[in-house]
């Protein structure tokens, strides 16, 4: 076996796997929360792809030279904006339709999302959009014939996912405003006869969850330098199986779930096919619902009565 292309392999689906991770929390908390799933929310990292490339471009272009000041300024602005996206969508497609079937919450998000993506490419075009690359090298490990590297892009991805995920489990376990999360979670009625007020925590979860997919958006368009109008859809897919997979509902099973799909994936591809690649990471989903259906860190749904 060539230890080489195995390490870069394992590199590429952990940087891969921290992306679906911060996306997938997004899908866990809305769902743990009020039980349904924020269908708009892969379309939320979109618009913070564009919302990246717009205002580095623009920092720039007014003097601004410094790499690292202009990205830290744009993820705040980026973070900012798309907070704004995640209160609306709760507001506009999940709270006027919060006591209504399960069906139809689920039908408005879907509308959102076809919404978002023809804004998108009403405004800004259907063609694929790209950024210069603005952090460049890498750390290789090897010799000339038999290497593999990690670029500092990787390392940013992995470091920022594992300090996000951090400050989210220590905000929901450790704080109040965890505690009211997780009241909420558990007996929305009962919370607000208590004063918790649920409808300001169930927006404040949308918020973060867009919060964290525009971190990822921001991280992916430094790295990959490329994206369009429909992006937000593929890559949404794969953060909802990720969810699924590590069992929707719970924060640590997010970022396995994503790091089990990226795994996956960049070991399939790097040593059997490409083309296949979605098939293996959704059999692998398959079989963890056959045998353990509610996620390999999620636990089972018990009914109140």
């Amino acid at each position: 076996m060539d230890f080489h292309i195995l390490f870069q392999q394992l590199v590429n689906g952990l940087t891969l796997g921290s992306v679906y991770g911060l996306i997938a929390v997004g899908y866990t908390m809305v769902y743990g929360i009020i039980g349904m799933i924020n269908f708009a929310h892969g379309d939320i990292y979109m618009i913070s792809a564009y919302l990246a490339a717009i205002f580095m471009a623009l920092l720039f272009s007014f003097g601004l030279d410094s790499v690292p000041l202009v990205i830290v300024c744009t993820l705040m602005i980026t973070m900012a904006i798309t907070a704004v996206y995640g209160w609306s969508i709760e507001h506009v497609a999940y709270r006027p339709l919060r006591n209504s079937t399960r069906l139809a919450p689920l039908i408005s998000a879907i509308g959102v999302s076809l919404i978002l993506q023809n804004y998108a490419q009403i405004s800004q075009g259907a063609g694929t959009q790209s950024v210069p690359t603005l952090i460049e090298g890498a750390l290789r490990f090897g010799d000339d014939n038999a290497f593999f590297q990690i670029t500092y892009m990787q390392m940013m991805i992995i470091a920022v996912s594992a300090v996000s995920m951090g400050a989210l489990t220590f905000l929901i376990q450790r704080t109040a405003y965890g505690r009211k999360c997780r009241a909420t979670q558990q007996d929305r009625t009962m919370a607000s006869i208590l004063g918790i007020n649920t409808d300001f925590t169930i927006s404040s979860v949308f918020v973060i969850g867009a919060i964290m997919a525009a971190i990822a958006g921001m991280l992916v368009t430094l790295t990959y330098g490329s994206f369009d109008f429909y992006v937000g859809f593929i890559v949404g897919i794969k953060a909802f199986t990720a969810a699924v997979l590590g069992g929707i509902g719970s924060l640590p099973g997010a970022m396995l779930g994503g790091l089990i799909l990226g795994l996956s994936e960049s070991l399939f591809s790097g040593f059997i096919n490409t083309d296949y690649k979605d098939v293996f990471a959704f059999s692998i989903l398959v079989l963890v619902m056959i045998f353990k259906p509610s996620g390999l860190l999620g636990k089972p749904l018990v009914e109140k009565v």
